[in-house]
């Protein structure tokens, strides 16, 4: 059986790394919890892979410390770290069978064939792949190659187990297959996880914990509901789902609430901004109704696109305030390109940004 009781917090202070003259992070805080999935994300050359990489033991910081279930492993290699890696490229052995594989390591530690294969057993029955073991990964999917990844990655009973853009060669059906599969492995577990992927629904759907990064920091960390709902910038709020981030102006409010002003419409939006300030709105696209022009209160506009997908209808609208993405779910009533329109967003879940 596992032991599912290592201490696998992982604490970064004031961690930095450089590559010469680049700075790739920047005195970085981070605390993970045992026990939690915490996804790394953001643009390409953020910080994430890096971050990953010095967790693992691949990368040394320049400075700082670096602690994992309370011991510091700032100058400690991969090999005597209890962390295990799952690779984009699966990295199979493609000479050995599913079984070989995953008792890899488990060999290479030095424990005894018998008991390494019992493990490796072990491990493809967690991941759904038991009477797998003696095919050889090509005759298994993509899908059954990244679970044989993770079987021997979580056979070796680490305290952090690292997912370096796991689900990457996968086609879209399969990646929601397999991160189901994972996340469900890791909470089973109690693992600690630490996954990189510059996908943002993939983030959201597997995660405890989103860390954004962005510029070698820390640009928001939070649950996915904190970073969609409560976004602290307009780069969050435009990276985390579709965003409609506009100009506006504060007028006035009282109570936790600001008035703003928005193409000649007031409206109220929760806040605790400072009053009468220029200001950024978020608008999610699915907060917004379309209505016929005068119906209600109101932004005025006209149809510049629209797209029939089934279960929604998208539109662009064109406005005083520049063009704005609607998603229809509820279908009662389509418009047309060139139709005039009245938007009206559900006021409650508008988010005022300072600017």
């Amino acid at each position: 059986m596992f032991d599912n009781t290592q201490h696998g917090t992982v604490r970064f202070e004031n961690v930095v790394k450089k590559y010469g003259q680049v700075t790739a992070l920047k005195g970085l805080n981070l605390e993970i919890e045992q026990g939690k999935l915490v996804t790394l994300l953001g643009p390409s050359g953020c910080g994430k892979t890096t971050t990953l990489r010095l967790i693992a033991g691949l990368e040394a910081a320049s400075s700082g410390t670096i602690f994992i279930g309370g011991q510091d492993v700032t100058y400690l290699t991969a090999t005597y770290r209890k962390v295990s890696m799952v690779f984009q490229s699966y990295a199979l052995f493609p000479h050995m069978t599913v079984a070989e594989n995953v008792a890899y390591g488990l060999r290479v530690n030095s424990m005894n064939k018998k008991e390494a294969a019992e493990k490796a057993a072990e491990g493809l029955a967690l991941v759904g792949l038991s009477g797998f073991g003696e095919r050889l990964p090509s005759e298994l999917s993509g899908g059954q190659q990244q679970r044989v990844a993770v079987a021997r990655a979580i056979v070796l009973e680490p305290e952090v187990l690292l997912l370096d853009e796991p689900l990457s060669n996968l086609d879209a059906k399969l990646r929601r297959h397999v991160r189901e599969e994972i996340r469900q492995i890791q909470q089973r577990l109690g693992l600690t996880a630490v996954y990189v992927t510059h996908d943002q629904e993939e983030a959201m759907a597997v995660s405890d914990e989103i860390i954004v990064m962005k510029d070698a920091e820390i640009a928001q960390q939070g649950t996915p509901a904190d970073l969609y709902e409560a976004p602290n910038s307009k780069f969050i709020a435009d990276f985390i789902g579709d965003a409609n981030v506009v100009d506006c102006e504060v007028v006035g409010g009282a109570d936790g609430s600001a008035s703003v002003m928005l193409a000649g419409t007031q409206l109220n939006v929760p806040s605790l901004l400072p009053k009468t300030s220029a200001a950024s709105l978020v608008m999610r696209p699915q907060n917004i109704r379309l209505t016929a022009p005068g119906t209600a209160k109101g932004i005025k506009g006209t149809v510049t696109y629209a797209a029939y997908l089934g279960n929604q209808i998208q539109y662009t609208v064109a406005t005083d305030v520049g063009d704005i993405f609607i998603v229809d779910n509820e279908m009662n009533a389509a418009f047309q390109v060139g139709n005039d329109t009245n938007l009206v967003p559900d006021e409650s879940k508008l988010v005022l940004l300072s600017d």
